[in-house]
């Protein structure tokens, strides 16, 4: 299970640099037209909104997930709301990446003097939950230990409806596949426990059907915006879609466009937590910038 746990953890941050040069471009022909067929990482075009970002670098929400790793990384493992959202005040005051609404929020709400128990913004972003990887990994023996960090940790910067629900979704599924389950098992016996959004439980329930609809098409369907509503969901059915091939999942995630580093985080989440290293292709994980650190902190945490 820890090579699988690992490929998790890897499998998310790869898919986030890998949606940094497109990242945030919604419209699809101008994909095509300036990239053709991603198949690799990519630095951030002009006008980006990751201007000081490069090749292999993360998106803020890679560099987040990232901090997050190497805090439990130094905690032996072991998420504390209130020491942790200490260390990502320090972090989020001095980062010179992109800020979001949920990050510039909830940095104003602690500035403002604000506990670390009601900071969080009221974004609904998928943004949040998808930096949960390195919980997972740190947690993968330990479900309530699990859904007890995801929950105050997505809700440090994130408070929206369904969020928090979406999250945990997220984590039993991530669980589920690591003990054994396929990915449409994971999700089938995950949607059991409400998100408590009707909207985001019926359109998950949506993806497990069966459906022959092209991601970039349901993702466009669903939206390509943020919001776990539609964010989530997509992700869901893009996993379905290419349950046996991690690398066409990624690549049609971000060929989809709009918030394709949320979504592929997930993704790769998923088909990393199912399929283990070898699907991830190594000149993907060489070209990370912080590979080495990565694997680091991931053998520190075993």
């Amino acid at each position: 299970m820890q090579k699988h746990a690992q490929a998790m953890v890897l499998a998310a941050f790869t898919a986030d640099s890998f949606a940094l040069g497109s990242h945030w471009i919604y419209d699809t022909q101008k994909i095509d037209q300036q990239f053709g067929r991603i198949t690799t990482l990519l630095a951030p075009q002009e006008g980006s909104y990751h201007p000081t970002k490069k090749s292999g670098d993360f998106t803020h929400y890679g560099d987040q997930s990232y901090h997050l790793l190497a805090y439990l990384a130094t905690h032996g493992g072991n998420f504390d709301r209130d020491a942790y959202g200490l260390a990502w005040q320090s972090f989020i005051t001095k980062y010179q990446g992109y800020k979001d609404h949920a990050m510039q929020k909830t940095l104003q709400n602690l500035t403002d003097g604000k506990e670390r128990t009601s900071c969080g913004s009221d974004s609904t972003d998928l943004g949040g939950p998808a930096q949960i990887a390195p919980l997972i990994y740190c947690y993968r023996e330990n479900l309530a230990g699990l859904l007890d960090a995801v929950t105050a940790f997505t809700s440090l910067t994130h408070c929206g409806p369904g969020v928090i629900g979406g999250a945990l979704f997220l984590a039993r599924s991530c669980y589920s596949i690591l003990h054994g389950a396929t990915p449409k098992e994971a999700f089938s016996q995950a949607i059991n426990q409400s998100t408590e959004s009707m909207e985001l439980d019926l359109r998950l329930q949506k993806c497990l059907e069966p459906a022959d609809t092209a991601p970039r098409q349901q993702i466009k369907a669903f939206g390509q915006m943020c919001a776990i509503k539609a964010a989530l969901p997509g992700a869901v059915y893009t996993v379905l879609q290419h349950e046996d091939n991690l690398v066409e999942a990624l690549i049609e995630t971000v060929m989809a466009g709009g918030d394709s580093a949320a979504r592929g985080m997930v993704v790769g989440m998923i088909l990393g937590a199912y399929h283990g290293l070898d699907k991830i292709p190594s000149r993907w994980l060489l070209k990370l910038n912080r590979y080495e650190q990565i694997r680091a902190a991931l053998d520190t945490l075993a």
